[in-house]
Order: structure tokens, then C-alpha cells, then sequence
């Protein structure tokens, strides 16, 4: 990997016109644990489980102890959190008009472990055999349930909270998101497709040789999940390190890395396969490459398949490095996705 500003510049992001932290070199942290709080108890409380006429619901988290931060050094972010929580429920069986109430704590909430091997210890406060029945529906289907919650908890604060922790570079403006993302005012959904000339171009009939590029890895992350990271824009922005826009829609533009990447969607068959006219910046103007993505499901982990048809055989390797250090190393350090990828 080339050392830091030696890369293809077309790539790098500039450093801040204010110098603040410039080019995210420096240590800098932000405090997740307010937020934390809260979302957890949006996620969880009010929560209802039931089956097997059972039904039970979270009335309230009674003890949440802990911390969250997150850190960005040399444009990384490392997430730290560590949770203890306890919550109270209240259930009833059948048609009973007796309630049942008793604790689900949750001692192990943490970066350290994995959703599946969270530990959610159910309890109850009566003796009798319904409350056993109750009880067990919530240690059984109940722990599944509240893992999927702390799940989108942990989701959540890699992405919404995440947001501006990686500052922008020079000459780069707020990247809009959310309710304040506004169209991509460059019209690229009618670009020609590979090596297709544009009328009164400079390059017509300019001969373009090209290549193709395939490339196999895995991540260890479900193909949603995998798909999500490569098409929703605030995802996107937290691996790029820079602003990134785009309309997540067949025929929709994108741009990334503050311009140097454009393109537009031609497929998007949610959650195994993207197609996408794709280009540089400065390739001869209206010749974009044909990128393909498929997401495969092999249970414990996603196979991502990538082939790129039209590349100018005079870029072809710094393309194709450019996939892996900019692409693939961000996406999995960002979101915990695996193993750092091997040799090409």
C-alpha cells in the first residue's frame, strides 16, 4: 500500500482548508454515550414477544450501566462500547388475568463480542407453572428478539451517530444527507454506455483499448448487510472518508471521493447484484467502464464478485488497486466486516 499522500491522487482526499486535523491524521474522539442511552431504550423499550399465546412486553430498562465512544485516527474509526442493561417485563399466558413480571439482564454487551454469543439471562419473580411457561417464551424467542435489537443499536451507532466524525477536506462543502440531501444537479443519466462516444466530444473516434478485471473476496457479514454499505450514502461516506451523493435508484447518478468517481445505477437487485456504469474523472470524456457486483450468500459469510469491462488498458493497475485500497480494506475496517483482504 503506498504511504500516506503518495497514492493515485485521483483517490486522495485533499487536506482541510482550516487545518483542523488535517487529513484526520490526529486522534480525535466523540462521546456515544448519551445517545446510546437513549436509542437503547427507544429499541427496547415497549418491545412485545409473543407465541404460543404468551404475550409479553419490555416495560422499562431498570439499570444501564456502561459507555459508548467512537475514535478516528488516521481516518479509521474504532468503536468502543461496553453495556450492562437490565430490563424489566410483564406477561400474561392465555386468557389469564394473572401477570407475570421478572428481569432479562444483559451483562456482556460489548465490541468484544458477536450478536449470537450476547448473553440475555431471563428471569421471573412467581413460582408457578405459567410464569415458567411465560419465562421461557422470553428466554427462548425473547433472546433472539432482543439480540436483533442491540443489533440495530450497534448498526446505528456505526452509521447515524458516526456521521461528521471524519471531517471534510479542503474546498469539500457539507455532504448532504438525510432530510437535507438534494439532488445531484449533474445529469449523468443518459451517459452513453462503455466506450460509446458523446456527439461533438473531443475524443471522437479516439480508439480506447480496454480491459476486463475480476476480483473474488469475502466478507463476513450477510449480503443486506453488504449491500446496504455499498449503496446507502451516509454508509458510503463513512468508508469513502469524503462526500459521496447519489440516488440509490436503475438509473440514478452517483459521485464519490469529491468528484473524482461518477457513474450511474443500471441494476439494482437488492441484496445480490449491482450494475453500474462507473468511470473516473479524468478518463476521455463519456467512456465509463461496466462494473458488476454480485453478492452471494454462503450462510456464515458473503462472496463478493466483482468484474469491470471497459477499462483503459493504460489504467488498468491502478484501477484495480484502487478497488482494494479504497473499496475493500475502508469497508471492512469501518464496519468489522473480516479479516483485512488478501493479495489480489
Amino acid at each position: 500500500m503506498a504511504k500516506w499522500g503518495e497514492g493515485d491522487p485521483r483517490w486522495i482526499v485533499e487536506e482541510r482548508a482550516d487545518a483542523t486535523n488535517v487529513n484526520n491524521w490526529h486522534w480525535t474522539e466523540k462521546n456515544a454515550t448519551p445517545w446510546s442511552k437513549k436509542r437503547l431504550e427507544e429499541l427496547l423499550v415497549g418491545l412485545k414477544i409473543e407465541e404460543d399465546g404468551v404475550k409479553c412486553e419490555i416495560k422499562d430498562i431498570s439499570k444501564i450501566e456502561g459507555e459508548a465512544t467512537i475514535n478516528n485516527r488516521k481516518k479509521k474509526l474504532i468503536f468502543f462500547y461496553e453495556w450492562e442493561l437490565e430490563l424489566e417485563w410483564k406477561g400474561n399466558f392465555g386468557d389469564s388475568k394473572t401477570s407475570y413480571t421478572g428481569k432479562a439482564e444483559i451483562p456482556n454487551l460489548s465490541e468484544e463480542n458477536d450478536i449470537e454469543d450476547i448473553d440475555v439471562n431471563v428471569s421471573v419473580k412467581s413460582n408457578s407453572d405459567e410464569a415458567y411457561k411465560v419465562k421461557e417464551v422470553i428466554r427462548k424467542k425473547g433472546t433472539d428478539i432482543i439480540r436483533e435489537k442491540l443489533g440495530q443499536y450497534i448498526k446505528d451507532l456505526k452509521t447515524e451517530f458516526s456521521q461528521n466524525l471524519i471531517l471534510p477536506s479542503k474546498d469539500q462543502k457539507k455532504s448532504p444527507t438525510g432530510s437535507e440531501k438534494k439532488p445531484i444537479k449533474k445529469d449523468i443519466s443518459t451517459l452513453p454506455v462503455v466506450s460509446t462516444p458523446a456527439p461533438n466530444e473531443q475524443h471522437i473516434g479516439v480508439k480506447i483499448n480496454t480491459l476486463t478485471y475480476k476480483y473474488q473476496e469475502d466478507f463476513l457479514c450477510p449480503p443486506e448487510e453488504l449491500y446496504i454499505t455499498l449503496t446507502d450514502v451516509v454508509r458510503v461516506q463513512a468508508w469513502t472518508r469524503s462526500a459521496a451523493e447519489m440516488e440509490t435508484e436503475k438509473g440514478g447518478p452517483f459521485v464519490l471521493f469529491n468528484g473524482m468517481v461518477e457513474g450511474v445505477f443500471d441494476e439494482l437487485s437488492s441484496p445480490n447484484k449491482i450494475v453500474m456504469r462507473w468511470r473516473f474523472k479524468s478518463w476521455p470524456a463519456a467512456h465509463y467502464s461496466v462494473v458488476t457486483i454480485q453478492l452471494i450468500d454462503k450462510q456464515d459469510h458473503t462472496v463478493m464478485r466483482l468484474t469491470q469491462t471497459g477499462i483503459p488498458d493504460n489504467d488498468f493497475d491502478r484501477t484495480k488497486a484502487g478497488w482494494r485500497q479504497y473499496y475493500w480494506v475502508p469497508i471492512k475496517d469501518t464496519f468489522g466486516f473480516g479479516a483485512r483482504v488478501g493479495s489480489l
